[in-house]
């Protein structure tokens, strides 16, 4: 099968942001996925997250594992780094490559199968050790490479396409992540793009351990009735706890929110989410109430989507390793082999 390159001619009235970049220029190859994917969903949530907040394509890098999911990156930033690792070790590559190079903004991407089934001890210690990162799972229940059997994360009942149902029980990456101390958490569904470039933006910009769980219909193997992750299922038990923004500091910048208890948030760099409030007894900062309210929803057959857990005073490896400013791939020779005095003193304070 022939797939059509895009055209690399922009037509000259498209919208530029600020460093003279437009959408197109964010964009990757053409999707080989199947027509309808959630996947591909969030890819132009992906590229629309990074359009809106100026990013310079060369600083990211982009990593993947195995499965529908790690074919994505392929379809958005083409112009980014990226590294397509072997099945479950994306976080491994990631991290790696973050310890050498700081000044890149890292966007692992994975799936149920990648990350919760043989990946799964590649993604707790990622977390745990709090890797600044955007890690994000598209999350559909099944294994779309392999002819559609239920994911560890398909909820226990679910019916296949064939009929069967489930009986395992599924792992909650979200409340995995909440546990293993990530300090931005939230999950979302790639039909809501309205909710989805916010929080891709809000972790875009958050210094730490970043995880979006997003769940993402199989049109091929999962999106029918019995399935707890179709389109119809998720749009009729999606219970949003929130809507955000991200502003990003500019010269000017107009904002036009609706009525309703808000909260800023400061980050790092100098951004500032604003988290617009619908239900006014949650408290995204606390990481107790979060998981509760993911447990107790769960229970009554809803999901729960939105910014669940934010901690505005994060860290993130380099932080807690106490690692030099600058990126280790930088560093001289007169740097890394201070000489055989400084050698000595090292060796008498362990002895």
């Amino acid at each position: 099968m022939t797939y059509l390159a895009k055209p690399k001619l922009h037509h000259p009235t498209l919208a530029c942001n600020a460093i003279g970049f437009t959408r197109r220029d964010y964009e990757g190859k053409i999707s080989t996925l199947c027509a309808g994917c959630g996947h591909d969903s969030i890819s132009a949530a992906i590229i629309q997250a990074c359009w809106e907040l100026d990013v310079e394509p060369h600083r990211v890098a982009k990593l993947s594992g195995i499965g529908c999911s790690s074919k994505t990156p392929d379809y958005f930033l083409g112009q980014s780094h990226g590294f397509n690792t072997v099945h479950g070790r994306m976080p491994s590559v990631l991290t790696g490559a973050n310890l050498a190079n700081r000044d890149l903004i890292y966007l692992g991407v994975s799936g149920d199968g990648d990350s919760a089934s043989i990946g799964i001890g590649q993604f707790v210690h990622a977390i745990r050790r709090g890797v600044n990162m955007v890690y994000i799972v598209e999350n559909n229940g099944v294994y779309g490479l392999t002819k559609g059997q239920f994911s560890a994360t398909a909820d226990q009942g679910s019916v296949s396409k064939k009929g069967v149902a489930n009986t395992d029980s599924p792992l909650d990456m979200v409340s995995m992540a909440l546990q293993l101390g990530a300090s931005y958490v939230a999950r979302s569904f790639s039909g809501d793009k309205h909710q989805l470039v916010p929080l891709i933006k809000g972790a875009l910009t958050h210094r730490g351990a970043a995880f979006l769980d997003v769940i993402s219909p199989c049109v091929a193997f999962n999106n029918h009735p019995g399935s707890t992750r179709s389109y119809d299922y998720v749009r009729e038990h999606n219970d949003a706890v929130n809507q955000l923004d991200v502003m990003v500091p500019r010269a000017e910048i107009v904002v036009d929110y609706a009525a309703g208890d808000t909260m800023e948030v400061q980050q790092h760099d100098g951004s500032v989410l604003r988290l617009r409030k619908l239900d006014e007894a949650y408290d995204p900062c606390d990481r107790l109430a979060a998981m509760n309210l993911i447990q107790q929803r769960h229970a009554m057959g809803e999901v729960v989507t939105g910014l669940l857990y934010f901690d505005q005073q994060s860290n993130d490896l380099h932080g807690h390793l106490n690692t030099v400013p600058v990126p280790l791939n930088t560093l001289q020779a007169a740097e890394l082999s201070p000489g055989s005095a400084v050698l000595d003193r090292i060796n008498a304070s362990l002895r």
